[in-house]
């Protein structure tokens, strides 16, 4: 078998289970414990290595939880249809509805219109809309919505006789890595914008049954994204790149050539924009408007509302809908699988006790300051992503932060999002996020184009999220205590 680092970790995986099951039993460690570390450390492995995909790695708790005593099977198979399981397909039904009629393409290719034809300001536009969008839907979708849009206008620059080779290159580097960061920082502002938000919510949920609503996290979440948006367009329009050729020779005509292209609004894009408008505004207003009309209105009743909604209107085409079940089927399910693996792994790691038990180990980081320790993790977690999936990483970090956080005395929401956004800003390799993938296979940019401006990048966002949970945290959400968190 030739080594590789797939076949080193399928390899890996069970022998760590079975030493750790059959040969480590340290003071303190039940056996249902110690079946869910065993089970969690062969998940990891086979996840950083990609052994397997690793949505199908996901399913493995089924197996292993209840035939090694950690969980049993029932409330393992639970976790697999968590309601923000549900969230999140509702979402996504929304997002291919968008995708199908493309109204997507017109968002972006108006929002660029408006921002105008300078090389800084068309960058910026892309930005605006790559992160608007996966503010709604995946980051993925996001990504592979726009990059065709950005790749027309790169071939318009180069086409040009008026513009040189290294111009357009240029050019071409800063827009794709434009659109990969946008595409990740976006998917930051609201609940569903990304997956790992939801396994925070999902962890918080089970944890100390509290609920982060949509619009508690966006009050949140919201100016980060902006901030850390400009100090990105900032960063890469200044700094990481320079260009010479500040007008866009023939933007404006390409823009309104792809927008004549699209033809005028359609009857279909006017019904999907009301539907999604409907969707936002219900998720925002849902703390503080609807409860009052309807007390057990949720976020991802929400979601699944709309999304039924969409199989029932009407296209203008009487006898098709606006959504059929041929286009819902598209659906990411290797998401939906990870996410069931996260809320299981959650809930190994707190009804064995394993998550006590890990937190007790780790007093010894009692002794930096909470800034410090935020500082780290947030670090720790920020180029762990670079290799693994940032749904995994925080799958497997969470339920272990929530102990670490009870041992040390801290409030558990300040590591707990500090890793969690942390998990979000990975942009150093193309490995790191699927945006960073779907823009690296455009053919403009190099691995040593990703690693040398996504350090940097890394680096900012790093201290940007360092400095706005611990200091503005605690000031936009009102924290509960400590002492009345459910353990």
């Amino acid at each position: 078998m030739k080594l590789t680092k797939q076949n080193i970790g399928l390899l890996l995986g069970p022998l760590s289970f079975i030493i750790i099951k059959y040969f480590f039993h340290p003071e303190g460690l039940s056996v249902e414990a110690n079946a869910i570390l065993g089970s969690a450390v062969w998940i990891a492995i086979w996840w950083i290595t990609e052994a397997i995909p690793i949505a199908v790695t996901a399913l493995l708790p089924i197996i292993l939880f209840p035939l090694s005593g950690g969980l049993g099977l029932n409330e393992t198979t639970a976790s697999y249809g968590h309601k923000y399981v549900f969230l999140y397909i509702g979402g996504f039904i929304l997002a291919i509805a968008i995708e199908k009629w493309k109204l997507h393409k017109r968002i972006a290719l108006t929002i660029i219109k408006i921002v105008g034809t300078n090389v800084n300001f068309i960058i910026l536009g892309f930005m605006i809309a790559t992160a608007f969008l996966s503010m709604w839907i995946s980051n993925t979708a996001s990504a592979v919505m726009i990059l065709p849009v950005g790749m027309a206008i790169v071939s318009q620059l180069k086409d040009n006789p008026a513009t040189s080779e290294n111009e357009n290159m240029i050019f071409g580097k800063a827009l794709m890595l434009a659109i990969a960061y946008s595409a990740s920082i976006g998917g930051i502002s609201t609940l569903i914008g990304t997956p790992p938000n939801l396994v925070l919510a999902g962890v918080i949920k089970q944890t100390y049954d509290i609920e982060i609503t949509f619009f508690q996290w966006f009050i949140f979440g919201f100016p980060i994204a902006i901030i850390l948006l400009f100090l990105c367009w900032i960063y890469l329009t200044r700094f990481a790149f320079q260009f010479k050729q500040k007008e866009f020779p023939g933007g404006r005509q390409e823009i309104k050539k792809q927008l004549q292209e699209l033809g005028p609004i359609s009857y279909e894009e006017k019904a999907v924009f009301l539907v999604f408008l409907l969707t936002a505004f219900s998720w925002i207003t849902r703390s503080f408007l609807l409860e009052s009309f309807i007390p057990t209105i949720d976020d991802t009743i929400i979601a699944i509302f709309f999304a039924i909604l969409l199989f029932i209107v009407p296209s203008k085409n009487k006898s098709v809908k606006l959504m059929a079940w041929e286009d819902a089927v598209k659906l990411p399910w290797g998401i939906v699988l990870l996410f069931g693996g996260g809320m299981a792994l959650a809930l190994g790691f707190e009804t064995s006790g394993l998550a006590v038990w890990i937190g007790h180990q780790m007093t010894s980081l009692e002794s930096f300051s909470l800034l410090i320790l935020l500082l780290i993790l947030v670090a720790s977690v920020n180029f762990l992503t670079e290799i693994t999936s940032n749904l995994a990483t925080t799958a497997m970090l969470l339920p272990v932060l929530v102990s670490l956080a009870a041992a040390l005395g801290l409030h558990p929401f300040y590591l707990l999002i500090g890793a969690t956004l942390a998990a979000s800003c990975a942009f150093m390799l193309p490995v790191a996020t699927p945006p960073n993938a779907v823009v690296f296979g455009s053919g403009y940019l190099k691995i040593e184009d990703m690693v040398k401006k996504g350090f940097v990048l890394n680096l900012i966002s790093i201290l940007l999220v360092t400095f706005f949970v611990y200091y503005l945290l605690p000031v936009i959400w009102d924290l509960p205590e400590i002492t009345a968190l459910k353990k």
